[in-house]
């Protein structure tokens, strides 16, 4: 296991049907190991009040760790 239970990870990509972006934070709610091929996560969103607003399972290439230079920004949900 690449991350650990409850690390807050980056998205790398992006997930419209839950209108997240790539550079969304995430925490990892669970892991899936799989013997051949990618590992999976459960990941949890939260918005900026710490209200949970969706939770995915991912491949593991579809995040990636903070990074001690990068800042968090706000954004809307709203289309």
């Amino acid at each position: 296991m690449k991350y650990k239970l409850f690390e807050e990870v980056v998205l790398n990509v992006n997930i419209p049907e839950k209108k997240l972006k790539k550079g969304d934070a995430a925490t990892i709610v669970e892991y899936y190991p799989v013997s051949k091929g990618k590992h999976g996560y459960s990941l949890e969103v939260f918005n900026t009040v710490g209200d949970t607003i969706a939770v995915i399972t991912v491949n593991e290439s579809a995040i990636k760790p903070l990074e001690a230079d990068e800042v968090f920004s706000v954004r809307s949900l709203a289309v």
